[in-house]
């Protein structure tokens, strides 16, 4: 059976314990947690270990049976160095995380390589491996790109479907990754081609700014919902070695403000499974 998993992205404007109740209200087997804010602006969860926030968390990843796979997110530059990334580590370990989500944001690739293997060294040490993900808008933005990072320092690649297709890389190149290179696989859906214009909702979620690139926009508040959009989301689920576990991250902010949190959980998940019943008739 897949594992299919809660990214704490989805609904951000829950707390680490909110997302694991509404997880496992919806019928989901893991979630990721964000420990450590990600963009100027967020707020940061109180998530050190110990504390209140992670101690109710642990109580109710008892109560209802899920676990978190991954924790986020890590943005290495070119300044970035382990006072920067032990909190998070700490924190992850303590609510038993696996891998945690990197993004390579330092142009300078044999910097950023050494910057990886420096963090994979100590994530090691308190059983966790960082992901290093593609992202379309940053200097490492293709999975050949993060997979030669990846290779190199130790560590892995989070594969996203949205920056696969906004990025320019393939399925090819997916299906080229060694299983052990893939932990995990991120869903969502959208249009093949990427919008030229953006409106921004209302409300920005936490983190948004309004200078964001259209790509941003589109990463942050307006994914579409599995299934409702044209990404080859069947064919990148068959590409990745079978048994992936696949985390659904889905912001859609206009949606998410007609939905109780609870809902639009559940209709990410109905989505996805149908896409599933659908490679499984193929396979």
């Amino acid at each position: 059976m897949t594992l299919i998993g809660l990214a704490h992205l989805t609904l951000l404007q829950l707390s680490p314990p909110e997302v694991v109740s509404t997880a496992a209200a919806a019928g989901y087997d893991f979630v990721g947690v964000r420990v450590n804010a990600a963009t100027v602006g967020e707020s940061q969860y109180p998530m050190g270990p110990g504390s209140p926030m992670s101690r109710e968390t642990l109580r109710r990843l008892d109560d209802t049976g899920l676990h978190v796979r991954d924790i986020e997110f890590l943005t290495l530059r070119p300044d970035t160095g382990p006072s920067y990334w032990r909190p998070a580590l700490d924190a992850g370990a303590a609510l038993g995380a696996r891998t945690v989500s990197v993004v390579g944001a330092d142009p300078d690739r044999r910097r950023l390589t050494d910057t990886l293997a420096a963090l994979t060294a100590d994530a090691e040490a308190v059983g966790i491996r960082p992901t290093v993900e593609p992202i379309s808008y940053q200097p490492v933005r293709t999975v050949t790109e993060a997979a030669e990072i990846a290779s190199a320092a130790g560590a892995a690649v989070l594969l996203d479907a949205l920056h696969i297709q906004r990025g320019g890389s393939s399925i090819d190149d997916v299906r080229a990754l060694a299983p052990h290179l893939v932990p995990c696989l991120q869903l969502c859906d959208g249009p093949l081609a990427a919008p030229r214009h953006l409106g921004l909702p209302a409300e920005l979620p936490l983190g948004m700014t309004a200078d964001g690139s259209v790509l941003q926009i589109e990463a942050r508040v307006q994914r579409q919902l599995i299934g409702d959009g044209e990404l080859p989301l069947a064919e990148l689920i068959a590409a990745a070695p079978a048994g992936t576990p696949l985390s659904i991250e889905v912001p859609h902010a206009a949606l998410q403000s007609q939905l109780t949190p609870l809902e639009y959980a559940r209709r990410n998940l109905r989505g996805l499974r149908e896409v599933l019943a659908a490679v499984n008739a193929h396979a």
